[in-house]
């Protein structure tokens, strides 16, 4: 299934989130609320994964990370690391720019308390399934938490169970791609210290050494 950025943006598969979205619109007209397209680069060396967008964040700006508080963390460590152009994104019109790097989510749509279903989970994969054969070989990817870690290999068509979830794990898979593990960068995980900067900085460190090792096509 070959999609593209309008037929998502129309997307209504997942009755629960559609609702969801027109009940948020309600309250805040001036957001996306709508489902968030990824952002970034078309080629990438860098395929991050998400979970859903956030309220205030992506749902509002309709870039993911963009005003999130999990996007704090994420940019920054990502400027440090030249794949931005400035350490801070508030807001479409803010001038941030990514570079070599691409950033989507598992679920497109805005899930009630952050938590989307498994099937919701299941009905949006084939999307991320379009964006993972899209990418150059050799890709890495960042998984950021366990459901989009899941995601990923489902997209993939490959078993859970032969590549388990631990932050910092990497995987290399049967497609030529290597599949990085992290904790989500959210604000329950860094304010209790789940993730730290330096534990996140670490594995970006590790990353970049790999890329430059078996760089992407």
């Amino acid at each position: 299934m070959k999609t593209s950025g309008s037929s998502i943006l129309a997307c209504q598969k997942c009755p629960r989130l559609a609702e969801h979205l027109r009940e948020v619109e309600k309250t805040y007209p001036e957001y996306h609320c709508r489902p968030v397209l990824p952002f970034g680069a078309q080629k990438p060396k860098l395929f991050i994964v998400g979970l859903a967008p956030g309220l205030h964040g992506a749902n509002r700006s309709g870039r993911p990370f963009t005003g999130d508080f999990a996007g704090i963390l994420l940019y920054e460590t990502l400027f440090r690391h030249g794949f931005a152009n400035k350490p801070k994104s508030v807001g479409l019109g803010d001038g941030f720019k990514l570079r070599d790097c691409l950033i989507t989510n598992a679920v497109k749509c805005l899930p009630p308390q952050n938590k989307p279903l498994p099937v919701e989970v299941k009905t949006c994969n084939p999307y991320l399934s379009e964006e993972i054969k899209a990418l150059p070989q050799r890709t890495q990817i960042l998984a950021l938490g366990h459901i989009a870690h899941q995601a990923v290999l489902l997209a993939l068509g490959l078993k859970k169970t032969l590549y388990p979830f631990a932050h910092a794990a990497s995987h290399s898979l049967p497609q030529g791609h290597t599949l990085w593990n992290s904790y989500h960068c959210s604000r329950y995980n860094t304010q209790t210290r789940r993730l730290t900067s330096q534990m996140f900085e670490a594995l970006f460190e590790k990353m970049s050494q790999a890329m430059v090792q078996n760089p992407s096509e």
